[in-house]
């Protein structure tokens, strides 16, 4: 029985029942390039000084799931009840989630205006990462009237050709990530009235998450159209037009 008492303290004191529940800054901001916990939350109390990323651009995009770890590590619990994915911190302002931007068309009489940019060169197919984009400071004449405004939104997307670094994202330069290649086997399934069926195929054409191609059955030689769903899968039959998305 004692050793049982004793075990049972043990793991109470290992475990964070002294952790302190924190609440995300509404617009983090950071002024030296090093984001700590205190930056980030309020009430940090002791552990306001861990640090959690550099920044070396007007803004660093962190991910929510990471901060939590090291919040938690440090004897801080931040809930995150709405599910925040990522955390924008930039210099003398931000936000959270996808920061704000002031559309070019709204300051023509200003002489700036804040655009979205990518902070390196990316090659023909790669995913944009959030450490890829920053919203920079430019001459208003300089904002593209097709400009990304939504930094979320940009994330997770491929370049469909290369793309500079320094230069202002636009809607036109990314597409969703390819999952099918041509060329490659693709497992189809198909599913209706309780009825689901399997079969394989050879993909005639590349594809994107929830873009129809053709693919040519490898039994029959029948070329069939189906829907994109994830690497290596497709679905046909009704539920391929419930997965559609263009």
């Amino acid at each position: 029985m004692r050793a049982l008492v004793l075990g049972l303290a043990l793991t109470l004191a290992a475990t964070p029942a002294l952790a302190t529940p924190v609440s995300l800054v509404p617009q983090p901001t950071d002024e030296d390039g090093v984001v700590t916990l205190g930056e980030l939350f309020d009430g940090a109390g002791q552990a306001a000084g861990v640090r959690v990323a550099v920044r070396t651009a007007p803004t660093v995009v962190l991910d929510a799931a990471q901060v939590q770890t090291i919040a938690r590590r440090n004897g801080l619990v931040w809930a995150n009840e709405t599910g925040i994915r990522r955390i924008i911190v930039r210099s003398g302002g931000g936000a959270v989630g996808t920061p704000a931007r002031t559309p070019a068309t709204a300051t023509r009489g200003a002489a700036t205006v804040e655009v979205l940019t990518y902070a390196r060169s990316v090659a023909t197919g790669q995913t944009i990462q959030p450490e890829d984009i920053v919203w920079t400071t430019v001459q208003s004449h300089q904002a593209p009237s097709d400009g990304a405004d939504d930094a979320e939104a940009v994330i997770g997307l491929s370049a469909r050709r290369p793309l500079r670094a320094g230069a202002p994202v636009r809607a036109t330069d990314l597409t969703r990530p390819q999952v099918i290649a041509r060329g490659d086997m693709v497992d189809i399934t198909y599913e209706s009235g309780g009825i689901r069926l399997t079969l394989r195929g050879r993909a005639l054409e590349a594809a994107t998450v929830g873009e129809p191609f053709r693919v040519q059955n490898v039994e029959s030689g029948r070329t069939i159209e189906v829907v994109a769903t994830e690497p290596g899968r497709a679905l046909a039959g009704p539920a391929a037009q419930a997965a559609r998305t263009r």
